[in-house]
């Protein structure tokens, strides 16, 4: 049996925001990865490898936020439009929405 159009739509909001979170804690780790390596004294060329490592993930960040925005409207959207659906999909779906609106 096919996922109905709202069951992936879920989906799709879940899996964002776990990229979204994903990115946030790489963020971090990899803040602490150059701070660790600053107050070692490692080469500066190792320095600014970590930098750009860290740059490149930054700027994912504001990417992944506008896709779960997105796709968060989407789902709003389709859950208001929701007709003849699954009790069970309705009500994850709703669950799924109140997770990311408390964030």
């Amino acid at each position: 049996m096919p996922l109905s159009p709202l069951k992936i739509k879920t989906n799709i909001v879940r899996r964002i925001h776990r990229e979204s979170i994903g990115y946030a804690k790489e963020a971090i780790t990899q803040q602490e990865r150059i701070d660790k390596l600053i107050a070692e004294g490692a080469d500066e060329y190792d320095v600014r490898k970590q930098k750009e490592v860290l740059g490149e993930t930054l700027q994912m960040i504001p990417d992944v936020k506008k896709r779960l925005a997105n796709a968060y409207q989407d789902l709003q959207n389709h859950l208001e439009n929701a007709e003849n659906a699954d009790i069970d999909e309705l009500q994850e779906a709703q669950t799924v929405i109140s997770e990311i609106a408390a964030i």
